[in-house]
């Protein structure tokens, strides 16, 4: 209704939003991938094509970057033990020890991922005289893995021991191989395509299989090679309880050492020159950004759960007051403690009219049908042009007044019809909402307290009868009505809508009239009715029926302008923090609740939903499912308690699944315009909704199932 000179709404943050939810969601999906490592050793248990013959009978040592495979063997009494899935923070330093006691080195083939999170164990195995080796970044499977997988995990891999020791690597074993004979096809591909960049792959002779932790003689008896010929033998040092691989090492070693066997790295042991390489500073530069990258990926995923687990607990929490505060104001407003006289003093109803022309005589016919016993109407025609006036002057009904005047805006028009009011309690209603007999007489009854400045209505959705309209349906009922009881039990009601309202006289002359500066007029005027000193309540008996939105975008606009206007409400009554009396339990209750819950939250729920979807890419489906059905079924609750409460069906909680999957995300992107809006300053315009007379309907039809 009102005029306001406004930019062009700001688009920009659109792509900002975007870019920001897509790095969220990759370094979410980087972390996952880095902190889902697995470990253990063997085939997969797909069946595949064995490798070559040549390379299933020939040494454990490959060359794959010729035309053809070239293998390499131990000579006798060698033995290289190697230790995959480390470094492990517990075991690997014990393992170092033990090799360290019986002059023993190894081959440590370390996994990336726990490479970024241990440099100094990787930088400790080099100095102690030891070999290290590529396991991939995430102990992925490179023979089912795509190409670009494959290749991301090998460079991920370098980068990252670069990073920590400046040495590049060219040994690598493959995650899940094991000897020469279990070579699979598929992992044959993988290691000649990781020749092309220089590896040179490593399988075992002997697999320990301690990873299945079978007992220590076990282990030792797997590792020990037959008639003193030399072996890789296949251990681990990470990924799991490696207590056995300890224990076993300490008797394998001096048992071995007694044969004549020497223990020595592979690529020493087959007589290759030294396999690690000093690494170019791109490298190093490289494997420290993805440490920090990983470190970052890892911290944010620690802060969004921190972040879900507040906003769980705020949500319940909030859940828990309304709940309590619900049952408070049920038993004092039905089953009140002392009977106040009835109030039957004159009121004035004024409906402020812009161009509602579909609900407007609707709108006036149940006003003069209400059982209160004086009333006058006063509709005041904000400039209409489709004849609203008109529609209400050829009425004649008496005890209806109408006021035309050029367009100025709502609160303007419920400034003229305060003026003109002659009642001391006045009723502010929406040209588009529909009274019920009894609604103008349970709503005044709460003057009856002089503490009493304003009385809040019951509003409720005429239009429900499609999926839109239950959604709004039930945000009216759990959201708006639960909260406006709790409100009124904690004395902070911050808004009274526009829809139905009822005010002392004296109380709109004291705080000036209805503002014009705030485009949440209804928001702003509460806020300065209980900075005045003056109580507001909520009459849940007093029922109004209003048109809801019954398209996206029209929803859009209209909670745009609502989200707006509250929040310049909020900041205008910022000083209520520090005030006493009602305007502190405003500051300090209804402020801090509106902050948290209709702004913060919302602006952080799209990273909630980036998190649900990482959460769908690497948590157990089973628990997500659980988890949401925890979720729904608390909602659901909640939303059959709220229903109850305004004696309403349980119906519409059908909707309640499908309303968090579309509704949700567009009240927490309007949260998101709405504050971006107000950090730059523009000046948002009103935007009005075009009515289709649904809540006229009701006239004739009653209410709504």
């Amino acid at each position: 209704m009102a005029r306001h000179v406004a930019r062009r709404d700001p688009r920009a943050h659109w792509f900002l939003l975007l870019l920001g939810l897509f790095v969220l969601l990759a370094a979410l999906s980087f972390n996952g991938l880095v902190t889902n490592v697995g470990g253990g050793s063997g085939p997969s248990d797909a069946p595949a094509a064995p490798a070559p013959r040549q390379v299933t009978t020939g040494g454990p040592v490959l060359r794959l970057d010729g035309p053809t495979p070239v293998t390499r063997r131990l000579p006798a009494r060698t033995l290289a033990l190697t230790f995959d899935d480390g470094p492990d923070p517990r075991w690997t330093p014990q393992i170092l020890d033990v090799l360290r006691r019986h002059h023993a080195h190894a081959t440590f083939f370390v996994v990336g991922a726990r490479v970024d999170e241990h440099p100094e164990l990787v930088r400790r195995i080099l100095a102690e005289g030891h070999e290290i080796g590529s396991h991939t970044f995430t102990h992925v499977d490179l023979g089912a893995a795509p190409a670009w997988r494959a290749g991301a995990e090998l460079s991920w891999t370098r980068n990252a021991i670069a990073g920590a020791t400046g040495r590049e690597v060219t040994l690598l074993r493959l995650p899940f191989s094991s000897i020469t004979t279990s070579l699979s096809q598929p992992e044959y591909r993988a290691m000649r395509d990781a020749a092309g960049s220089g590896h040179v792959a490593v399988l075992a002779d002997r697999d320990a299989r301690d990873w299945q932790r079978p007992g220590v003689p076990a282990i030792v008896r797997a590792a020990t090679p037959q008639g003193g010929a030399g072996a890789v033998v296949l251990m681990h040092d990470g990924g799991g309880d490696r207590s056995q691989t300890v224990a076993a090492l300490d008797q394998l070693l001096p048992r071995l050492a007694g044969q004549g066997y020497r223990f020595t790295t592979v690529s020493e042991g087959i007589g290759a020159p030294a396999s690690m390489l000093p690494a170019g500073a791109g490298a190093r530069l490289s494997g420290t950004a993805l440490r920090w990258a990983q470190t970052g990926a890892g911290w944010l995923t620690s802060a969004m759960n921190l972040l879900l687990a507040v906003a769980l607990v705020l949500g319940v929490a909030r859940l828990a007051v309304q709940v309590l505060c619900a049952r408070l104001h049920l038993r004092r407003v039905r089953r009140p403690r002392r009977r106040l006289p009835e109030v039957t003093a004159p009121v004035s109803v004024i409906v402020p009219a812009y161009n509602e022309a579909a609900n407007i005589a609707a709108t006036v016919r149940s006003l003069v049908a209400s059982a209160y016993p004086t009333l006058e109407v006063i509709v005041v025609d904000d400039g209409s042009t489709d004849g609203t006036a008109d529609i209400v002057e050829r009425m004649r009904l008496r005890g209806v007044r109408v006021i035309r005047q050029a367009n100025a805006g709502k609160p303007a028009a419920l400034n003229t019809g305060i003026r003109a009011a002659r009642a001391d309690l006045l009723v502010l209603v929406d040209g588009d909402t529909v009274f019920q007999p009894d609604t103008v007489h349970r709503l005044v009854q709460g003057f009856a307290d002089r503490t009493v400045g304003a009385i809040s209505g019951n509003t409720k959705v005429a239009n429900r009868r499609r999926l839109l309209g239950r959604w709004q349906h039930l945000e009216y009922v759990i959201g708006f009505n639960l909260d406006r009881r709790m409100y009124d039990v904690l004395e902070c009601m911050p808004t009274i809508p526009g829809a139905i309202g009822a005010f002392r006289r004296e109380v709109l002359l004291a705080v000036g009239g209805v503002p014009a500066d705030t485009l949440a007029e209804d928001t702003d005027l509460t806020m300065q009715v209980l900075r005045a000193g003056w109580r507001v309540v909520y009459e849940e008996g007093a029922i109004a029926w209003t048109e809801a939105p019954s398209s996206l975008r029209q929803l859009w606009r209209q909670r745009y302008r609502w989200c707006y206007g509250t929040m310049q409400a909020m900041w205008k009554h910022r000083h209520a923090l520090h005030e006493r009396g009602a305007g502190g339990k405003l500051g300090r209750r209804g402020l801090p609740y509106l902050t948290v819950f209709q702004i913060v939250l919302p602006l952080v729920a799209p990273a909630v939903d980036v998190f649900a979807l990482y959460g769908l890419l690497f948590l157990p489906w089973s628990k997500l499912a659980l988890a949401w059905a925890a979720l729904l079924l608390l909602q659901g609750c909640t939303a059959a308690y709220a229903l109850r409460l305004d004696r309403e069906r349980f119906g519409p909680l059908w909707a309640l699944p499908f309303q968090q999957l579309v509704y949700r995300q567009v009240m927490y992107l309007v949260v998101v315009q709405s504050v971006v809006t107000a950090v730059v300053g523009s000046r948002l315009r009103w935007q009005r909704m075009v009515r289709t007379g649904d809540a006229a309907a009701l006239v004739h039809g009653g209410a709504p199932s």
